[in-house]
């Protein structure tokens, strides 16, 4: 295992932390989520973000997905930094360029499997919205549950839909937490393969939290955080 607390910037690199610390003020003492943390993640590839409950990797991924913002240092997408963002801006980013896969899944129940994939497209404002998102259902083999509701597919078949939404864009970061926690090891397969394809086929720059040993194996990259800091760097 290679051993590092920061990695070198890329000056290609669409997502990059510059000396991001996440401070959370609390009634008793502030708490720090996340230390000074400096890191490049590679376009075209998954990124595995590992470590105990708590040790930052939910307010990692909150950052990146520009949910939330650090307190002192920057967040860069595309060399932007997300904090410089006016509300508008950032609606925009959050809708074209980041992806969000979740482990509860988050589809709307009363929606079909379609609509739920259409949504981000329509409100963008997209034309022929229906038939991008037809296209990514096909892309993740649901097709041809197109018009049933979401309580009607299995977890992992949800989970695949999800997908299908986080990239209907054809979105260039993939922000994925636990996306195989609730899913048996075929249904984990089949979304850990869907991932891999994000990467190398979108391009996406994805990064991913888990507790998983199966879904850390995808990964080119596995970042080992402990107590809001990096601790190790492994690459494959």
């Amino acid at each position: 295992m290679h051993k590092m607390h920061n990695s070198a910037q890329s000056p290609d690199s669409k997502l990059e932390l510059r000396g991001a610390s996440k401070i959370y003020q609390s009634s008793d003492q502030p708490i720090a989520a996340l230390h000074d943390v400096t890191f490049a993640f590679e376009p075209g590839a998954v990124t595995a973000l590992l470590g105990r409950s708590g040790c930052g990797k939910t307010t990692m991924l909150n950052l990146l997905g520009a949910m939330d913002f650090p307190t002192s240092g920057e967040v860069l997408v595309d060399g932007r930094a997300t904090s410089a963002l006016n509300d508008a801006a950032l609606t925009a980013l959050r809708r074209t360029q980041i992806g969000f896969i979740f482990q509860f899944f988050q589809l709307l129940p009363t929606l079909t499997v379609l609509e739920n994939v259409e949504l981000p497209l329509l409100l963008a404002g997209v034309h022929k919205s229906a038939q991008s998102a037809l296209d990514r259902l096909d892309w993740v083999g649901l097709k041809s549950r197109a018009h049933s509701l979401p309580h009607q597919l299995s977890g992992g078949q949800q989970q695949r839909v999800a997908i299908a939404r986080a990239l209907v864009h054809r979105h260039s970061i993939l922000v994925a937490d636990e996306p195989t926690g609730n899913l048996d090891t075929a249904s984990g397969d089949a979304v850990l393969k869907l991932i891999c394809q994000s990467a190398t086929e979108f391009g996406a720059t994805v990064v991913m939290a888990t507790h998983s040993a199966e879904a850390a194996a995808i990964a080119q990259t596995r970042i080992h955080l402990r107590d809001g800091h990096i601790e190790s760097v492994e690459r494959s």
